[in-house]
């Protein structure tokens, strides 16, 4: 036997119901004072770590890009597998002319750079 409304095959819709609380912060939060004092690239922590060796922040930017933009760029061969500096090698070995500043940076950068950016995420 079918019902006689509808009514219960629907969801049915609550009135009026718990309303959420709104918080009320002050302007010059915790969360606030956090972000203001890192809003400088060449003072963050952990640039101005990276700076306390030598370089400043915007040269490790610049060769992340650079060692970034060379693992994207599928002339010199598949990244997935292989060190940044082999990819470097083998693209030398077969003729296609990697660029010589990726190899600068490689051979004076840490064992954090040269793994490929894709390294991890496929």
């Amino acid at each position: 036997m079918a019902s006689v409304g509808m009514g219960g095959f629907y969801r049915q819709k609550k009135r009026g119901g718990i309303a959420k609380p709104t918080l009320k912060r002050s302007s010059t939060g915790k969360s606030a004072a956090i972000a203001l004092s890192f809003t400088d690239p060449d003072q963050s922590p952990v640039l101005g770590a990276i700076a306390e060796h030598g370089k400043t922040a915007s040269a490790v930017a610049f060769e992340e890009e650079r060692l970034r933009q060379f693992d994207l760029d599928m002339r010199y061969g598949p990244c997935l597998g292989l060190s940044r500096m082999e990819r470097w090698d083998r693209a030398a070995a077969m003729g296609l002319n990697p660029p010589g500043d990726v190899e600068a940076i490689l051979l004076k950068s840490s064992a954090a750079a040269a793994d490929c950016h894709w390294e991890g995420r496929i």
